[in-house]
């Protein structure tokens, strides 16, 4: 079976690529010359070896440091034709439970049950339940100043973008709210939207969250039931995620890719970006640099 490996430069890291790229062609058995996606961005390296473990080890090795990220898996269906991306932290730079909590100055108290809960030392739903707990009585405006922090994912808005182009289906799945994820998906244009939905009462945060919540098994769910709908394979679907509640759906995707992601998802996972923007997917399937669409 032929591998291909993928290289990948993070910030400030572009100039270091090329001697990388040349130090792993004169040590791993290649099948081919190396192949740059984007100069000085991102390479393929057609490998003539079976063992991804070993290959992978050894860029890793060589890499060092480096803001560098490499993917290695089998050349054969690497272009997706459904993605179902996370949303906070992933296709959005923010944790928008986080952003409410700010307003209440609880902000140091939040992130801290959401940073565990993310790393799988928390169960999800009473970490949520906990936290939207805290916002009880808040006016239900907040929600509108929240949404005006949202900062998208360097990449997000290419990566949608570009798949969409070649009719890949999409998805945005959040264990957060319908009413960020929703005004996320309309600006970038996700397909579909799954997320809990934040009860209101009399203008006011109800402090609950109407069931039944989203979950880790809900995520794996809407990827395996979208590539079922549109008649695929597991093997042709792609997912990326950060957090504990994202570890299933990564595992059961064709490509799983922890993005950026959280201490013990990052160790769990086959694929994962620690430095690259989001554009990074696109070149984990083959995509070329002119083949990105606003990229």
């Amino acid at each position: 079976m032929s591998l291909v490996m993928t290289v990948i430069a993070g910030p400030g890291a572009a100039g270091a690529l090329p001697e990388l790229v040349a130090a792993l062609a004169a040590a791993l058995p290649l099948a081919g010359a190396p192949d740059w996606l984007a100069p000085g961005a991102a390479c393929d390296l057609p490998l003539a070896g079976a063992d991804w473990q070993a290959a992978e080890a050894a860029a890793r090795q060589a890499i060092g440091g480096a803001a560098i990220d490499v993917l290695v898996q089998p050349p054969r269906g690497r272009r997706k034709r459904v993605l179902v991306a996370d949303l906070e932290s992933t296709i959005i730079e923010n944790e928008m439970l986080d952003e409410l909590a700010d307003f209440i100055g609880r902000l140091s108290q939040v992130a801290e049950i959401t940073r565990r809960a993310m790393n799988g030392e928390l169960d999800f739903a009473a970490a949520l339940a906990e936290r939207v707990g805290l916002l009880k009585g808040l006016p239900a405006s907040l929600l509108d100043d929240a949404a005006s922090r949202i900062r998208l994912m360097p990449g997000a808005r290419a990566l949608v973008a570009t798949l969409r182009a070649a009719g890949v289906r999409t998805a945005l799945v959040s264990g957060g709210f319908t009413v960020f994820a929703e005004r996320v998906a309309g600006e970038l244009g996700f397909e579909r939207v799954v997320a809990n939905r934040l009860e209101i009462a009399d203008g006011r945060i109800a402090g609950t969250v109407r069931a039944p919540i989203v979950t880790g098994e809900t995520k794996c769910d809407t990827l395996l039931g979208l590539a079922k709908e549109c008649a695929l394979s597991r093997s042709a679907t792609l997912a990326v995620g950060d957090g504990a509640n994202d570890a299933a759906m990564l595992a059961a995707a064709g490509l799983g890719i922890a993005f950026r992601a959280k201490p013990a998802v990052a160790a769990a996972a086959r694929w994962r970006v620690d430095h690259a923007d989001l554009t990074a997917l696109l070149y984990a399937q083959g995509y070329r640099a002119g083949e990105i669409v606003g990229g």
